[in-house]
């Protein structure tokens, strides 16, 4: 491992910082500024902003107001009835929590496809195409009748959330300053703990106020400004990855885009530095995903919070802002190098499990939310450094699908299968309070991985 460290370490040090937005790419006039609007700065606001509507979706699934409480029976016979889809649809938590990882079978399927076709395509439309489909899902979701018909749509979900999350921060890492580049990926990922919060509360308050339904629209209504401006405005370039215009002459497209694919999974693979902090990831997003959706019932239960919504919001909220802002800037204090990202990731996310495995311990709400809040902004404190490893262990020409393989692989072996585990465990163990910390424990496992590249 210390060899491929080393090797990782000097491609970051001399790797050439190179500007899309000042330098354009040589016959191609797409990515001329003479009539684009865009420059970094304002490339890294578009995108968090749509970054912040994409998660906005996960919070607004797992907010009581929308994702609501099943129907309940006394020992008399009298029940209540349901709320929201879970009371409408009358789902068990097994199927509740398949609900909320249905987006992974889209986003698994569609984010190394997106990924292999920005080679052949311009990757800036291939985000529009994206968000086209998450925002005609997102008015799916809002009119169905159904268990399977909403779950088919939060798998189209998962297909137009794909182009973006593989191809958004290749382009935000390629045009910042070099001395700025994990700060700038932290601005970026700060935005997925704030939209899951502040979906929190939107689900809550236009759930409980119109009803469930209206939430899903609102979202698709916040989103379309985007989608039309991937289309209408003038497309940009990745400068890192080489645009084949006759790749979308070749008659055999398909065989060519599959068989690249392919050489470059295997190249992915050799990359023991990327794989090794995959691991880690995987691990971390196994409890944050399920932490994310179960948050809001568990707290209820424990601590029986009248608006857990608002309270998990907005713990998420300051814990996200405050530990992903921080993290990707005492990276660049440290010196942007993946052996001192090892060393971050290890040491924030072994003390953000301590805190939170002690904040479930607590009886008391207050001493719970102060613990909760300091393990949040510890374990938040990951997002930069994390990705900033994923991007800069491999060839320029492999971000793409080091994004998408990295985000497909912390989803199909993280959130995915946590969320209907936690579910299944919650309904054997009826004990919320275990729930968490068996769940948290998974914590240090993330922390040991990192540790071990460190």
């Amino acid at each position: 491992m210390g060899a491929a460290e080393e090797g990782s370490d000097k491609r970051v040090k001399n790797e050439e910082y190179t500007n899309p937005f000042d330098d354009p790419v040589e016959n191609d006039s797409t990515d001329s500024l003479e009539s684009s609007w865009f420059t970094p700065k304002r490339l890294l606001v578009l995108f968090c902003v749509i970054n912040l509507v994409t998660y906005l979706d996960r919070g607004v699934i797992a907010s009581t107001g929308v994702n609501g409480v099943p129907e309940t029976c006394n020992s008399n016979g009298e029940c209540t009835h349901g709320t929201g889809i879970q009371g409408e649809f009358k789902l068990n938590n097994f199927k509740d929590g398949i609900l909320s990882s249905a987006f992974m079978v889209g986003l698994l399927l569609a984010s190394p496809i997106f990924a292999s076709m920005a080679k052949s395509f311009n990757p800036f439309r291939l985000i529009a195409v994206g968000l086209s489909v998450w925002t005609l899902s997102a008015i799916g979701c809002g009119i169905s009748i159904g268990f399977w018909t909403i779950t088919v749509c939060r798998m189209l979900v998962g297909v137009g959330e794909a182009s973006f999350i593989s191809l958004a921060a290749p382009f935000i890492d390629e045009n910042a300053p070099v001395t700025q580049r994990s700060a700038w990926l932290g601005i970026f990922y700060m935005c997925i703990p704030t939209g899951v919060a502040l979906g929190y509360v939107y689900g809550g308050l236009v759930g409980g106020a119109y009803g469930w339904r209206y939430a899903f629209f609102g979202e698709a209504i916040l989103m379309l400004p985007f989608v039309i401006m991937g289309f209408f405005m003038s497309p940009l370039q990745l400068k890192g990855i080489s645009h084949d215009k006759d790749a979308t002459s070749n008659k055999s497209l398909g065989s060519s885009h599959f068989s690249r694919f392919c050489e470059d999974v295997k190249s992915l693979l050799n990359e023991k530095i990327y794989v090794v902090n995959v691991l880690g990831y995987i691990s971390y997003n196994f409890v944050i995903g399920a932490y994310s959706y179960w948050g809001p019932k568990a707290g209820y239960s424990i601590y029986h919070m009248t608006d857990a919504d608002l309270l998990f919001g907005g713990i998420t909220i300051v814990g996200g802002i405050v530990g992903t802002l921080t993290g990707g800037f005492v990276l660049d204090y440290m010196n942007s190098t993946i052996p001192n990202a090892f060393k971050l990731l290890s040491i924030a996310t072994f003390f953000g499990a301590v805190f939170c495995f002690a904040a479930f311990c607590f009886k008391d709400m207050y001493m719970f939310i102060v613990f909760f809040l300091i393990g949040e902004i510890l374990v938040f404190a990951t997002q930069g450094p994390v990705n900033f490893v994923s991007i800069h262990s491999v060839d320029p020409s492999l971000k793409p699908l080091a994004m998408a393989m990295s985000t497909v692989s912390i989803h199909v072996f993280g959130d995915v299968p946590s969320s209907p585990l936690v579910g299944v465990m919650q309904d054997k163990l009826k004990n919320w309070r275990k729930s968490t910390l068996i769940l948290t424990s998974v914590l240090f496992l993330a922390a040991g991985i990192w540790h071990l590249s460190s």
